[in-house]
């Protein structure tokens, strides 16, 4: 005969571990409550009047500065939440995990479960404050779409309405280029498209900054291109060969070059080519080129320089940037706010809006993040602004500043921070690049652009094709949105097996 089984549901001890785990998220969670005030008072704010999103952004930073691998491990191994998506909920993740944890080991969480609207309060933040800056979001997809409008749009209305048709959701104009009468136009005409469809599209205007270019090229008779070993000259004057380097060339801020010093590196047109300076005398500096892209690169003008050794001591703000924003407050619904680095950067900012003479409409900010020393203020920043704000990755500036090989790794950090704060985020630079220019894209950056789906807009250059890149987007962004919410998988039914 059989042995006899006993197959009665069997009460659960609870566990040693369970336990153990449950203090260590108690312990967790008072960390991140006693050291956020701190924190909001180092932004200069009064910890007792933050919002809700700048104290989750205290208590997350809180919490990463330890390393919690470790923990995560334990917490998965019980089929409880990483903590690896809590960004937008520090506390509500936390408790949540506290309360299964004393179930499992028999123990008591000190805080309420989270209700699911609590729980997920902070995302809901981030979408108020996305609607806030881009307008109510298309039917099909979360994330907006920008594009950079070219001189051409202020007499071509049919072509933006094209980019509108095509899935555009807001327009950017750089003040850097062209002027007044271009910019209203090009906005006009944005407005106008808008209307027809019926919807907003509002108008971002990147005011210049203290961007630095090239200016003045002189070169030897059919000196080709600059590769690894050739040498070049910047000066503060007029430029000119002396036999030894077969390029040389002024800059925007003459001054800089004053700045420069033997090892300092350079880095042109988005890290195209980079050198380091070999030599410096009054008034110009040799350097000499370490790495190019393949076929070597060309100066030209009107070509961006970084220099990420150098301290240059530069305003964000110009004269000409001060100049553009009397008109620019009369066209922009958002202003995109160069080479902004310190908290004090944007005070410099409301000042000028009054000199401008802002109107009642509230006008708002995008910071672009271009630089190392945004990047560890970017914290500070968020707390410090003052009216509707928003982040723009500068990708192009900020990776010859910090170098490629750290983009990817810093990019991601900035899209966490600022999902903490409930922060809108633009990806921008180079996105579908091939495919704006010369109509085909790359396997690589279709990858990118679909990674961008994470933020809460894309920015794409102009190109002969940015209308069919829209409609990629727009459709790309569409499928991405039944797979990820930004660091969520999110699990659609698969259809390919």
């Amino acid at each position: 005969m059989d042995a006899h089984v006993d197959i009665a549901p069997q009460p659960i001890a609870p566990e040693d571990n369970a336990a153990a785990l449950l203090d260590e998220i108690i312990a967790l969670r008072r960390e991140a409550t006693d050291a956020a005030p701190a924190l909001i008072a180092g932004f200069g704010l009064d910890p007792a009047e933050a919002s809700p999103e700048l104290f989750n952004l205290a208590a997350y930073l809180a919490l990463r500065h330890r390393d919690l691998r470790p923990l995560q491990r334990r917490l998965m191994a019980r089929g409880l939440s990483s903590l690896g998506r809590m960004e937008s909920r520090v506390l509500p993740t936390l408790d949540a995990v506290a309360h299964a944890l004393a179930a499992l080991s028999g123990g008591v969480a000190e805080h309420a479960t989270p209700t699911e609207e609590e729980f997920f309060s902070g995302e809901a933040r981030l979408i108020a404050a996305t609607d806030r800056l881009f307008g109510a979001p298309r039917v099909n997809r979360r994330g907006r779409i920008m594009v950079t409008m070219p001189s051409e749009a202020a007499g071509d209305a049919d072509f933006v309405l094209a980019l509108a048709e095509a899935g555009m959701d807001v327009a950017r104009i750089n003040c850097a280029h062209d002027g007044p009468d271009v910019w209203r136009a090009i906005a006009d005409h944005v407005r106008t498209a808008a209307r027809r469809l019926g919807r907003d599209i509002p108008v971002l205007m990147d005011i210049a900054g203290p961007k630095i270019r090239v200016e003045t090229v002189v070169s030897e008779k059919k000196a080709g291109k600059l590769a690894p070993g050739d040498l070049f000259r910047l000066t503060i004057d007029a430029p000119a060969l002396d036999g030894r380097a077969r390029f040389a060339a002024s800059v925007s801020l003459p001054d800089i070059v004053t700045r420069l010093e033997v090892g300092h590196r350079l880095r042109y047109d988005d890290g195209k080519l980079e050198a380091v300076v070999e030599e410096k005398r009054d008034g110009d500096v040799l350097l000499r080129v370490v790495n190019a892209k393949a076929g070597g690169a060309k100066l030209k003008p009107e070509k961006g320089v970084n220099l990420p050794d150098t301290a240059l001591g530069l305003s964000p703000l110009t004269a000409k940037d001060e100049t553009d924003l009397t008109t620019v407050i009369g066209i922009a619904d958002m202003i995109g706010y160069s080479f902004v680095s310190r908290p004090d950067d944007l005070d410099l900012f409301e000042d000028a809006l009054l000199r401008a003479g802002e109107p009642a409409r509230a006008l708002a900010l995008i910071a672009k993040i271009e630089q190392p020393e945004a990047v560890r203020n970017l914290p500070a920043l968020i707390a410090r602004a003052s009216r509707p704000f928003g982040v723009m990755i500068a990708r192009g500036d900020l990776a010859a500043e910090i170098g490629f090989e750290r983009l990817a790794e810093m990019q991601e950090e900035i899209l966490w921070i600022c999902e903490a704060a409930a922060t809108p985020v633009i990806w921008a630079t180079q996105v579908l690049e091939d495919l704006v220019k010369d109509g085909v894209p790359s396997r690589g950056e279709m990858t990118d652009a679909a990674m961008a789906a994470r933020a809460e807009c894309v920015m794409l250059n102009k190109g002969p094709a940015v209308v069919e890149a829209v409609g990629l987007i727009d459709r790309l962004f569409t499928r991405m949105d039944d797979h990820v919410f930004k660091k969520t998988p999110t699990l659609r039914a698969l259809t390919s097996w």
